[in-house]
């Protein structure tokens, strides 16, 4: 089990101790503290469970934490928490289970979502779907980090998280996983999801659908696709660099919009 945190020190105890408290007892959870300045270290310190390993590093971005935490894990499931999330007491527990009777090799579960300290309901789009569903990801990640748990055999197949990516690793990360397997679902709010907070990326990141398209490029040129596949990824792929180069001309950054037009021009011809 995989904690980044980077000045989360007020919310991370929680997040920890969702994982500690777990029925599933037998799990190791390493806490990656991406060079927090805050009282993460203190944090950390109060907890006394051989299970639970604290590595810091320099900060280097999600990407980077989860990596090196991935790295340094033995276990053959993976599962990833965002340090601003916390886990139902039996989530591991079901999660476990379904993968062993069900043979997928990744999976998720539901989520409450939590925005401002008041509970809200998922827009019908946001409604996490279990099987193939490639084309409906292009459009938005439907993929939680905090709800998934998925395979060593999967990690090394198609991993590690893109470093280059200020935001959007893990849909990068989903794309590759959307191409190649089916995603498992059990159907229970088995995480709390909050949100709302000024530190958080997709607040912080302006123009993320620059990084959609990065990730779509780079599934193009490293990944071998069916000719449906790649339909839909170029069709994807079109609709984010219009609605890029839309917003750079809107904000007089015309020659970002042609950067990105002529980055993705080999694979747009015809559209």
């Amino acid at each position: 089990m995989i904690i980044p945190t980077h000045n989360r020190a007020e919310v991370l105890g929680r997040a920890i101790a969702s994982v500690l408290g777990q029925t599933w007892t037998d799990l190791e959870l390493i806490v990656v503290d991406d060079g927090s300045t805050d009282a993460t270290a203190k944090v950390l310190a109060e907890f006394d469970d051989p299970r639970l390993t604290g590595m810091h590093q320099e900060n280097k971005g999600v990407s980077s934490a989860r990596n090196r935490g991935i790295a340094a894990s033995r276990g053959r499931l993976i599962a990833l928490l965002d340090s601003d999330d916390y886990w139902m007491p039996d989530k591991l527990e079901k999660q476990v289970r379904f993968m062993a009777e069900s043979g997928f090799a990744i999976c998720q579960t539901d989520e409450i979502w939590i925005r401002n300290g008041q509970r809200v309901n998922p827009r019908f789009k946001h409604v996490k779907p279990a099987g193939w569903f490639l084309e409906r990801s292009l459009e938005l990640c439907l993929i939680s980090p905090s709800c998934v748990m998925f395979t060593r055999a999967l990690w090394n197949e198609l991993g590690p998280f893109d470093e280059r990516l200020p935001a959007c690793e893990d849909y990068s990360l989903w794309l590759r996983v959307g191409v190649r397997y089916p995603v498992g679902l059990v159907p229970e709010a088995l995480v709390v999801k909050t949100g709302g907070h000024a530190d958080q990326l997709s607040r912080r990141i302006i123009g993320l659908d620059l990084y959609r398209v990065y990730a779509m490029l780079d599934l193009l040129r490293h990944f071998e696709l069916t000719a449906e596949q790649r339909r839909s990824v170029v069709a994807a792929l079109a609709e984010r660099v219009r609605l890029y180069a839309q917003g750079c001309i809107k904000h007089g950054k015309d020659e970002e919009a042609v950067r990105v037009r002529e980055l993705a021009a080999e694979f747009l011809r015809g559209f």
